[in-house]
């Protein structure tokens, strides 16, 4: 990440808010194909790996600028532990929406808690976000959390060109393009792994940070900026009813090779006859 700066920005602080969840270890999950869902009991726990990919970039800002970086995840108690991995890294404070309402959200009520703890923690410049999780993989929460907050946002960001206390220029990869984009501040940011190398604490930073405090915010701690009836199942519109994995011999690739018509003609056949489509 290449930050310009002038002598104005030396003295810069900026109060950044780094959006973290706690994920299985994707590689080692399993899947419960009878419930439709992750069975999360089947792999070690880790800080998601695209948000330590935000949090070193926020840690990066401070370094330059001056300023606060506050950690904040939704989930269970046991997600402590990836808060208190964000405070061994370099976050000043780390907060824990945990409560049996915010159970069972989609991402629109993900975001929407979210957004209403950004709104009780109060003032804030900049919000960074993983680009998106290893176990959704939709890339929806980070934006929807800024459309909550009414604020503008840039998705899948690769490095930040330029920041000044009123504006920020990024780099935003997508679809094989690359653009430069500047936004006003506050705002929020969603960053790929491109954007940098995320450093490992110091074992004494690790033990710093099991003494640290985690703040454990419920949703009685929301009802002066939210509307509780938002959370959890109640406030998500979308649900997962099944969740299918191809079999591996549905998975099996094939190459078409030769003259163009006699090409296309082959890959149409093989689409009917698998039934991929339907007439």
């Amino acid at each position: 990440m290449n930050i310009k700066m002038n002598s104005e920005l030396m003295d810069m602080r900026l109060d950044l808010i780094v959006l973290v969840k706690q994920v299985p270890d994707i590689e080692k999950v399993r899947f419960d194909i009878e419930r439709g869902r992750i069975d999360r009991s089947s792999a070690d726990a880790e800080v998601n790996p695209f948000d330590l990919n935000a949090l070193e970039a926020a840690i990066r800002i401070r370094e330059e600028h001056g300023g606060k970086i506050t950690a904040v995840s939704m989930g269970p108690a046991q997600a402590e532990s990836a808060l208190r991995d964000t405070l061994a890294r370099g976050a000043d404070k780390a907060i824990l929406l945990t409560d049996r309402r915010f159970a069972g959200a989609d991402t629109l009520a993900t975001s929407y808690t979210l957004a209403s703890a950004i709104k009780k923690i109060g003032s804030f410049d900049l919000i960074l976000c993983g680009e998106k999780t290893v176990d959704g993989d939709t890339g929806q929460v980070g934006p929807e959390v800024a459309q909550q907050l009414g604020i503008p946002h840039v998705s899948y960001v690769s490095e930040i060109k330029n920041l000044s206390k009123e504006k920020i220029l990024v780099r935003s990869d997508m679809s094989g393009y690359y653009y430069l984009i500047e936004s006003e501040l506050p705002a929020l940011i969603t960053v790929t792994k491109d954007i940098n190398e995320p450093r490992l604490p110091s074992l004494r930073d690790r033990l710093k940070a099991r003494k640290a405090e985690v703040e454990h915010w419920t949703a009685k701690d929301l009802t002066d900026v939210a509307d509780v009836s938002r959370f959890g199942f109640q406030g998500s519109p979308t649900t997962v009813s099944r969740i299918s994995i191809p079999s591996e011999a549905g998975r099996i690739g094939k190459f078409f090779r030769g003259k163009t018509g006699k090409v296309v003609e082959e890959l149409v056949e093989e689409v009917f006859e698998k039934k991929i489509v339907k007439v």
